[in-house]
């Protein structure tokens, strides 16, 4: 850390531009070599365009998990327990679903289907039945 007193700062003409605290003081700090290093790396890394395709996914789920937490209550559980959390996680989920889907209005057209996994492709080249959801595997 470098600290630099009124004294120091009021004669240099960049002092506008510099710091705008009351005292007209500036405090620098300088991380290790290594962090700084690390710094230099993660910003590179956060202009490419692989870097930026895959923080898109993200930043369009964290309106979702927004919704979740503030207007659903969901950054407290109201039961105990790893399962009943679940449960509770899913009444939510379809909640939501059935709140987005009275959004919509008739007029609107239908999404197209996603297309087929590898997998789906998989079993359909070797006529192999496949179910309608990996869920009714057990059943």
């Amino acid at each position: 850390m470098a600290r630099f007193t009124k004294n120091q700062c009021r004669p240099c003409p960049a002092r506008t531009q510099c710091t705008s605290t009351a005292d007209s003081a500036r405090t620098v700090g300088f991380p290790p070599r290594e962090l700084r290093n690390l710094q230099l790396r993660v910003r590179a890394a956060q202009q490419t365009p692989e870097w930026k395709a895959r923080y898109a996914v993200r930043s369009g789920v964290e309106g979702t998990v927004n919704e979740f937490a503030r207007g659903h209550g969901m950054r407290r559980c109201r039961y105990r327990g790893q399962g009943k959390v679940h449960v509770q996680h899913v009444l939510t989920a379809i909640a939501v679903n059935i709140e987005r889907l009275g959004r919509l209005s008739p007029a609107e057209a239908a999404p197209t289907p996603r297309q087929p996994t590898a997998f789906q492709n998989y079993l359909d080249q070797r006529e192999i039945p496949r179910p309608k959801s990996w869920r009714t595997l057990g059943s």
